[in-house]
């Protein structure tokens, strides 16, 4: 369990990076989701150690990330937003270069475990080019490969996806998978499609603060019978948004789709009632900065929502934070 308790960084200006973030992080996959901007990657540099937050704490497994970092490190892979690598290697050499300053061993010799952890991530075929001849999705492939060395028990991943072709995400989506059947697994990102894919629970970040923490099933229902349709002149759009709460535009044939929340569940003249998505959800988070009836969850508990850290206090808005 990896446990975050009144979280703040302020960088000099001052800007508050982090607003005291308190996270309970189970093991498998729980995404963490919010705008470019918001603060995920100061939490992950800090969760990773390479950060020293103004203060708060952090514990994995009852250790104290913070004061020992390094009992933390040891357990800990990290895959950051920007992962730079050398082009003239191949990528066997890259990876055993990165096993190398991560002081990953093996009883079978480094050679050996690189070429283990090139065919785990399906990099085989690709070890004896260069590095700058690979894709974007390769490249994020020998990122997890490093990540993954030395076994952790807790993952972090910092937009993994972003910048990825439809097939190259798809793969990547599996990996991940397999990676958090036996470890924790926090997966930043402001894609909402990795966490609907990926993440059985997940938390939304705002600003610096936690706004969220829920399911995408809960965020969805919040918006039953809430979520419109509808075709819209492009003239009108203008006055569209300055009324209503307009989640999504979609260019369909050359049209405008518009999709709308409406709290009171009326539908607007014209537009007709949809099924919420995640997307949905999401944006109306963003825009209004509450998702009223989406259910708050005790991550620490198996069997849904209980009494714990992190949960709003007595007349507080289920499902968000102010």
């Amino acid at each position: 369990m990896l446990s975050i308790r009144g979280l703040v960084k302020v960088y000099p200006g001052p800007v508050a990076a982090l607003q005291g973030v308190d996270l309970d992080v189970p093991v498998g996959m729980f995404g963490l989701l919010g705008p470019n901007g918001a603060g995920k990657s100061t939490l992950m540099r800090v969760l990773a150690g390479l950060l020293e937050p103004t203060s708060g704490s952090v514990h994995f497994d009852g250790r104290d990330a913070l004061a020992d970092p390094m009992s933390v490190r040891r357990t800990l892979g990290y895959l950051p937003q920007d992962f730079g690598f050398y082009p003239h290697l191949t990528g066997e050499q890259m990876l055993r270069h990165l096993l190398v300053l991560k002081g990953v061993t093996s009883p079978r010799g480094l050679s050996a475990l690189t070429a283990e952890l090139l065919e785990r991530v399906n990099l085989t075929f690709a070890a004896k080019r260069s590095v700058k001849g690979w894709s974007g999705g390769m490249r994020q492939r020998l990122g997890i490969a490093q990540a993954i060395a030395g076994d952790p028990k807790l993952v972090i991943v910092d937009e993994p996806t972003a910048g990825l072709d439809p097939e190259e995400r798809l793969r990547f989506y599996h990996l991940l998978t397999e990676l958090a059947e036996q470890r924790t697994v926090l997966l930043s990102t402001h894609i909402v499609e990795d966490v609907a894919v990926l993440c059985p629970q997940f938390a939304v970040i705002r600003g610096g603060r936690l706004v969220a923490r829920t399911t995408p099933r809960a965020a969805r229902a919040a918006l039953q019978g809430r979520i419109f349709e509808g075709v819209v002149a492009p003239a009108d759009m203008t006055e569209l948004r300055a009324t209503r709460a307009v989640t999504q535009t979609l260019l369909v044939e050359g049209r405008h789709r518009v999709r709308l929340y409406e709290p009171d569940g009326a539908a607007p003249t014209g537009f007709e009632r949809v099924e919420p998505s995640l997307e949905d959800a999401y944006l109306v988070l963003m825009r209004l900065g509450e998702l009223p009836g989406a259910e708050w969850i005790d991550v620490t508990a198996s069997n849904g929502p209980a009494a714990g850290a992190g949960r709003p206090a007595a007349g507080e808005p289920v499902g968000v934070r102010p």
